[in-house]
């Protein structure tokens, strides 16, 4: 199972060549991961949030501007004992054309220990289900 974030792109994230800048593509992975959380159900206050990134990357295979309708396909490629690894790929709505690959290695934290932790049972199982879709 894979799931869908849809995006149009505004002129405030595109550079000076009219193409969506670099650092917008983060931007976009980000809005995809809290709307994948918030699907499974993870508390959403950011008093307790469990969730940091250990690594994020963003692989750019074509251009991106002003106005583009964008999908924003997530699954799940890896589940740890206290991480997991999300893959994302962007792809423009009416073509199909994949615009971007992106990838974030979550960690389960618990931010008043400073400690990370085994990701529970529950959201194990919900991973799982996302676990190993491939986006088309």
């Amino acid at each position: 199972m894979m799931h869908e974030t849809f995006v149009r792109t505004r002129f405030c994230e595109t550079d000076a060549l009219g193409h969506i800048n670099n650092t917008s593509y983060f931007i976009y992975l980000e809005e995809a991961r809290i709307e994948f959380f918030d699907l499974l159900g993870a508390n959403m206050e950011t008093q307790r949030w469990q969730f940091i990134l250990a690594s994020t990357k963003c692989d750019f295979m074509a251009q991106g501007y002003f106005k583009q309708n964008l999908v924003i396909q997530t699954w799940v490629s890896r589940v740890g004992t206290k991480s997991f690894t999300l893959n994302h790929k962007i792809k423009d709505t009416q073509t199909g054309k994949v615009i971007a690959l992106g990838e974030a290695i979550v960690v389960y934290f618990n931010f008043d220990t400073q400690q990370s932790e085994p990701v529970p049972t529950e959201l194990k199982e919900q991973l799982l289900e996302y676990h190993g879709a491939q986006a088309e």
